[in-house]
């Protein structure tokens, strides 16, 4: 039987355009978890270890000795492998194969597919072509003019942007793509943050939904958020923007944020020590008068009055101190409105008449 070894590759654009291909990415997971392209499946060829211990056999014996321990690795895995890829092909999508740059690791795995009959598709150039490619992409993608919530701790604003986001409104939610709050309290539960890949690519995918809009809306947040850091243009887009500032009471703040961060997580030994832990670092920091009244706070674990000092003689200064870098004007939203939602889509449909949502 004569197998057709002519693998075929395709672009990076033609991989974003067309819903039919799905990513398989044959590296190591600690490499996928690091650098994903969003909705790729992880099929390794090496485990970490493995991938370890090829490496460091290059190093020390040269590449003779490595290709040949790579292959006692393998050669086992190959029905798996295969099998896995081939189970892809039944969901109807058509997987892509790739690696770091589309080198050996994605030529083997396409060559063993095609030796199976199953016709295989690499990613030209692998996730760096990927990578080079969205970063070219995303300030082309950025809509005209941004929509820029801004607000203290606990008013509620992602709340608001995942409501109108529900709606259908060009929203882009940058603490959900870097996987971080700058509140103690919002770090709680929410696992690691994103690093600067992560970040740009579910950026990336968010501005390529939304590219037929000539707005979008955000969170006022800082140029770093967590581990990454919003690209030079969005930022420029942002000060230049119109800007909201939501306000809420001090009371529904704190009830906000207990019930969102406190309360899932009452009794848990790790939550009272996170808090312990944030919390005596931030005592530094804060008014020396209302340190003793932190201080009781967190040993009786009185988190909602906790809450509200950090909240009055922390965070609140701060964030009017970060106002200061908008000339403004600010149009004022009353986030403990029941109407809150239908108040800014009015503003919204007022400020752009022809196109409303996404």
């Amino acid at each position: 039987m004569e197998v057709n070894r002519e693998m075929k590759d395709i672009s990076v654009q033609e991989l974003i355009s067309s819903k039919e291909f799905i990513p398989v990415d044959v590296r190591a997971p600690i490499e996928h978890r690091d650098s994903a392209i969003p909705g790729s499946v992880n099929i390794p060829l090496f485990t970490d270890e493995e991938r370890q211990e090829i490496g460091t056999l290059y190093k020390q014996s040269g590449e003779e000795a490595a290709k040949w321990r790579a292959m006692e690795i393998v050669s086992p895995k190959l029905p798996r492998l295969l099998g896995e890829i081939k189970d892809l092909k039944k969901t109807g999508a058509e997987p892509v194969i790739h690696c770091w740059r589309g080198g050996m690791r994605s030529k083997s795995v396409a060559s063993f597919l095609e030796y199976a009959g199953i016709p295989a598709l690499r990613l030209e150039g692998g996730y760096r072509a990927y990578r080079e490619y969205i970063l070219e992409r995303i300030p082309q993608l950025l809509p005209e003019k941004a929509i820029v919530l801004h607000g203290m701790t606990g008013t509620g604003k992602t709340d608001i942007l995942q409501a109108l986001q529900e709606k259908g409104y060009p929203v882009v939610d940058l603490e959900q793509m870097a996987n971080h709050r700058g509140s103690i309290f919002g770090m709680i539960g929410m696992g690691e943050a994103h690093n600067q890949k992560i970040f740009d690519a579910l950026l990336f995918e968010r501005l390529n939904e939304i590219k037929d809009s000539n707005y979008f809306i955000i969170e006022a947040e800082s140029k770093r958020i967590g581990r990454a850091a919003q690209p030079v243009e969005m930022l420029e887009k942002k000060v230049n923007g119109i800007h909201y500032l939501v306000k809420s009471s001090i009371s529904r703040r704190v009830e906000r944020i207990y019930i969102e961060y406190v309360q899932p997580f009452m009794g848990e030994a790790w939550f009272e020590e996170a808090v312990r832990e944030k919390v005596s670092k931030l005592i530094k920091r804060i008014n020396h008068e209302v340190s003793p009244s932190l201080a009781i706070a967190l040993e009786e674990k009185n988190y909602k009055e906790l809450i509200e000092i950090l909240l009055v003689h922390y965070y609140d200064p701060r964030y009017n101190h970060a106002l200061l870098d908008y000339e403004g004007p600010f149009n004022e939203i009353d986030a403990d409105d029941s109407d809150v939602i239908k108040n800014i889509e009015k503003e919204i449909q007022n400020t752009f008449s022809d196109s409303t949502a996404v």
